[in-house]
C-alpha cells in the first residue's frame, strides 16, 4: 500500500509539519482518486538537515559500494514495473502498455545506463604536476514533472547517486504515487538513511524553498520555461549550479528528396505520442512549399487513425492530458489557431469524438502555418501539429531557428549527408536525423530557453561533480 500521507525523510516515512493535503485527479474520468500530502518549507528544512548529515559519510563511499547499490536498485525496480506503469497511467493518463513499458521502462533504462557508465568513469586525471579530481557536487534539490514521471526522476537520482551526491526530490503533485513507490525501491535496496529524500508538494513553497535554501549546494529542474526562471532567480543569491531542462517547440524539417510518406507518418505519430506531452516533441513540421497539400492529407490519415479514450482500454493511442488546466489551455490555442488563419485538417477545439468525459484533446493537425502565428510561437503540450512551408532548405533552417526554444530538431532528407548537414545547422541540443531515436548514452538538453546542463549518461553523472584541480600531488 503506497503511503501517500507522508514523506520520506532521513530513511523513514514521517509526518509532515502541517497538516496539509490535495487531491490527485484521475484525468480520464476527472474523479478524485485519493489525497496526497503536500509539504512546507519546514518539511524542507528537515529533509535538507538529513540529506547534509548523511553527505559527509556518503560522499566518501567507494566506487564498488555504489555500483552495487545501483545493481540492488535495478533489481528490485524490475519487480515494481508494472505497479509504476499503472500509477502513471491513472495519474497522467498515458495508455497502460505505454505507461508499462515505455514510461516506467525509461526510468530503468536510465539508471542501467548510468551504471554502466560508473564502473567506468574515470573521477581522476593527472596533468603534469596536478591531479584533476571529480568529486560530488553535494546535497541537490531535484524538482521533476509530470510528463515523463519516473524518466526524470530516475535520470536525476541515479546520477546523484552515482557521483555521491545526496538528495531531496519533489515530484509533480499530479503523479505522486509513482514517485513513493521509487522512494520504497529505494528504502528497500537499503540506500543509507538520509541520501535520499522525497517531499510531495506545490512548486510556489516546496520547490521555493529548495531553490532558496543556503543549504542545497544544486537544484536540478525540469519543467517549463516560466517555472525554470523563478527556480533560477530564488537559486541567485546562493550562488548554487542550477540545472534546467525547460520547454520546446522543436523544428522536424523535410526535405526535397526525402521519403515524404514515411517522414511525416513518424512525424505526426512522434508528436501525438504521450498525448503530445513531451518537451522535444516535433511540433513544427516544416516542409516543401510545394508539398504542403499531399503533407496536409498524409498528416490527417495518420490523426483519423488516432484514438483517442480510456487509457485502460484496448486500441486507445492516446489518452487525456494531465488536468483541466492544461486541457483548457490548449483549447484556446486551437482556436487561437483558427482565428490567426491556419488551416485545420483533422481535430479542433472540444472533447473527441464518442467521449463525454475526461480531459481529452482531438488529435489535431494545421497546415499552412506561418512562423509568427502563436501555434507556431507557444509551447503547447498536446496533441496539436503545426505544418509550416519552407522556400527551399536555407528558409526550412532559418525557419527552424527562429525560436526562443532549442531543445531537440529533426531533419529526413534523401541521403544522410544532407541530414547531417542540416543538422549541424539547427541550434539545438539534440538533433535526431532520419527517423533515428535518441541514444540514452548520449547527453540531452537545450539550448536558449530550453535550458542549460545535460542529462543522460556520462554527461548527466558529471552534471553532480565539482572539478578539483590539486597542484602538486604528482610532485617528485
Amino acid at each position: 500500500m503506497v503511503n501517500r500521507t507522508q514523506f520520506y525523510i532521513d530513511g523513514a516515512w514521517v509526518d509532515p509539519v502541517v497538516k496539509k493535503s490535495t487531491a490527485v485527479v484521475n484525468p480520464a474520468t476527472e474523479e478524485a482518486m485519493y489525497e496526497v500530502a503536500l509539504g512546507s518549507k519546514a518539511d524542507v528544512d528537515k529533509a535538507v538537515a538529513a540529506a547534509r548529515r548523511a553527505f559527509d559519510s556518503y560522499s566518501q563511499t567507494s566506487r564498488e559500494q555504489r555500483v552495487a547499490l545501483l545493481a540492488k536498485i535495478i533489481e528490485i525496480y524490475k519487480g515494481r514495473m508494472k505497479e509504476i506503469g499503472a500509477a502513471v497511467s491513472d495519474e497522467m493518463g498515458a495508455p497502460l502498455p505505454m505507461a508499462e513499458k515505455l514510461q516506467a521502462g525509461a526510468g530503468l533504462g536510465h539508471i542501467v545506463t548510468t551504471l554502466e557508465v560508473l564502473k567506468n568513469y574515470h573521477f581522476e586525471e593527472t596533468m603534469g604536476t596536478a591531479t584533476v579530481v571529480r568529486e560530488p557536487v553535494g546535497v541537490i534539490g531535484m524538482i521533476t514533472p509530470w510528463n515523463w514521471p519516473l524518466n526524470q526522476i530516475a535520470c536525476k537520482v541515479a546520477p546523484a547517486l552515482a557521483a555521491g551526491c545526496t538528495m531531496i526530490l519533489k515530484p509533480s503533485e499530479f503523479t505522486p504515487t509513482s514517485a513513493l513507490i521509487f522512494a520504497e525501491i529505494l528504502h528497500e535496496a537499503c540506500v543509507p538513511k538520509g541520501v535520499f529524500n522525497l517531499i510531495n508538494g506545490l512548486g510556489p513553497e516546496v520547490g521555493a524553498a529548495m531553490s532558496e535554501h543556503p543549504d542545497i549546494d544544486m537544484i536540478s529542474f525540469t519543467g517549463s520555461t516560466r517555472a525554470g526562471i523563478d527556480v533560477a532567480r530564488r537559486a541567485a543569491p546562493t550562488v548554487k549550479r542550477v540545472s534546467q531542462e525547460l520547454g520546446g517547440k522543436s523544428p522536424n524539417i523535410i526535405l526535397e528528396g526525402a521519403n515524404l510518406t514515411k517522414a511525416v507518418i513518424g512525424g505526426v505519430m512522434h508528436m501525438f505520442n504521450n498525448s503530445g506531452q513531451s518537451c522535444n516533441a516535433p511540433s513544427r513540421m516544416i516542409v516543401p512549399l510545394s508539398k504542403m497539400k499531399e503533407v496536409a492529407a498524409i498528416a490527417k490519415g495518420v490523426a483519423d487513425k488516432t484514438k483517442a479514450g480510456d487509457p485502460r482500454a484496448q486500441g486507445t493511442t492516446i489518452g487525456p492530458v494531465v488536468s483541466r488546466n492544461q486541457w483548457d489551455k490548449i483549447q484556446k490555442l486551437i482556436q487561437k489557431g483558427i482565428e490567426e488563419g491556419a488551416t485545420l485538417v483533422a481535430g479542433g477545439p472540444g472533447l473527441p469524438e464518442g467521449v463525454n468525459k475526461g480531459f481529452y484533446v482531438r488529435p489535431t493537425i494545421f497546415a499552412d502555418v506561418t512562423n509568427d502565428m502563436t501555434i507556431a510561437r507557444e509551447e503547447i503540450f498536446g496533441p496539436v501539429l503545426t505544418i509550416l512551408g519552407a522556400k527551399d532548405e536555407e528558409d526550412a533552417v532559418k525557419i527552424a531557428n527562429d525560436t526562443p526554444y532549442g531543445l531537440a530538431g529533426y531533419v529526413s532528407a534523401d541521403t544522410v549527408e544532407t541530414a547531417r548537414r542540416v543538422g549541424r545547422r539547427i541550434r539545438a541540443g539534440n538533433v535526431n536525423l532520419q527517423g533515428v531515436p535518441n541514444e540514452r548514452g548520449a547527453p540531452f538538453g537545450g539550448y536558449k530557453q530550453s535550458g542549460n546542463g545535460r542529462e543522460w549518461g556520462k554527461f548527466g553523472l558529471e552534471e553532480y561533480l565539482e572539478v578539483k584541480a590539486v597542484a602538486g600531488y604528482n610532485a617528485a
